[in-house]
């Protein structure tokens, strides 16, 4: 089985000691920083923006992976990409013109990701395939961290390996919520790229370890 990527999100972290976790990430395994940026409109939570950015990329050694939770988000998209976002995922649900947001993306020398909630089938994005880099599925309701796996998502995950195979497409599959040692193999073999890990890493006794675990998929022991 080949090797997830792992993408711990900020979002898990202690703010009251961000520059140790931060740390903490650049000495681990990890490949990305998973940055959820909310405004509490498209979801029901506020986050994170442009001062906390700041930090990270000044900290962090990583990527960072932006995940733009927010409504009208190609006002945002050349602050986030100079800012130093490696990778923007905007969410389908937000986009009246997808296309030209994902080419902006491009543009602006980044990754284009589209983010899909837990009701949106894979189906819509046939036609955008060419302009998509990363297709980030959420396993869990957006907005809020810590929520229960939707056990839905395999079948999902499966059906877009599917599409992107039948499309030819190179497009990587992101797995986003509830994600953890009880379905990090599971995700992978339906056909997932990147885990994007919250609480189970940071809320972890060893975040390092839990992140090599993820990174080999290993099944919990049972104590």
């Amino acid at each position: 089985m080949t090797q997830p990527f792992i993408a711990p999100s900020l979002l898990a972290a202690d703010f009251a000691n961000l520059q140790r976790d931060l740390d903490l990430i650049n000495r681990s395994e990890a490949d990305y920083l998973h940055f959820d940026v909310m405004d509490g409109e498209f979801v029901p939570n506020i986050s994170f923006g442009f001062p906390i950015l700041e930090v990270v990329r000044k900290y962090c050694q990583k990527p960072v992976d932006v995940h733009l939770m927010i409504a009208q988000p190609d006002r945002y998209i050349d602050a986030f990409a100079d800012g130093g976002a490696s990778v923007i995922h905007v969410h389908y649900e937000a986009c009246t013109h997808l296309h030209r947001t994902l080419t902006r993306i491009r543009e602006m020398g980044c990754r284009a990701g589209v983010a899909l909630n837990p009701h949106t089938p894979v189906d819509g994005l046939e036609d955008v395939l060419e302009q998509i880099d990363v297709v980030l599925i959420m396993s869990v309701n957006p907005g809020f961290g810590g929520q229960s796996f939707i056990p839905h998502t395999l079948q999902k995950v499966a059906k877009l390996k599917q599409l992107l195979v039948a499309s030819r497409s190179s497009a990587l599959i992101e797995i986003d919520g509830g994600v953890g040692l009880t379905n990090a193999s599971a995700l992978v073999g339906a056909g997932a790229d990147i885990l994007v890990a919250g609480s189970s890493v940071f809320g972890a006794s060893d975040p390092m370890k839990a992140i090599q675990q993820l990174k080999d998929c290993q099944q919990p022991s049972i104590a």
